[in-house]
């Protein structure tokens, strides 16, 4: 199932298990769209719900789109733009992503659901890439990593936001970032659709 258990101390079945769960990168992306989607379809929205979750939505998506055209997955590390406020800025994205549709849904067991996702899957999804980029970048990744927090943007470093080159190319062809940011604007409109 994952690969990315392989190095990991050995547990009983039901520990593997779970573990390779956590693990598993597709199970993470296909349910956080999937998420996103049943919090739309089932939304029950007000405008308080909306006017809150909304911002989250779209800073989300706008920092998944700026990260996407800065990363060449294993090959180079990212450093500039928004790597430099934050090491995981995907993953910042995708979770202020699902808990804006969770809020702005006005559904109060989306907030739940969207809380056991980020418990399940984030910490270990954070684990395995600084363990793979520490493996694979060594002593550079070690500095950066030093100076960069993992989720929560820091903003020392602020003038690295704005170094590098983002590119569109990559983005979209390498990541497919603006084919994401359609489906979670077609999602938001749903929600919008439902207000009463």
């Amino acid at each position: 199932m994952s690969h990315r258990t392989d190095d990991l101390a050995p547990g009983g079945a039901f520990t593997r298990l779970v573990r390779k769960l956590r693990y598993h990168e597709a199970s993470r992306q296909v349910l956080a769209v999937v998420l996103m989607v049943w919090f739309s379809v089932t939304a029950a929205p007000a405008e308080l719900s909306l006017t809150l979750g909304t911002p989250f939505i779209v800073a989300g998506t706008a920092l998944r789109l700026f990260a996407s055209g800065f990363i060449t997955k294993n090959r180079e590390l990212a450093t500039d733009g928004p790597y430099a406020l934050v090491r995981h800025p995907l993953y910042t994205g995708n979770i202020a992503i699902v808990s804006g549709f969770a809020i702005a849904g006005g559904q109060w067991w989306a907030v739940a659901v969207a809380l056991a996702f980020f418990w399940f899957y984030y910490p270990t999804a954070i684990e395995y890439e600084d363990r793979k980029l520490h493996n694979l970048f060594g002593d550079r990744w070690l500095q950066w990593a030093g100076d960069v927090p993992a989720l929560m943007p820091s903003f020392r470093n602020l003038g690295g936001a704005f170094s590098g080159g983002w590119s569109f190319r990559k983005s979209l062809l390498r990541n497919g970032e603006p084919l994401i940011a359609l489906i979670i604007a077609a999602c938001l409109l749903n929600i919008i659709r439902q207000l009463p």
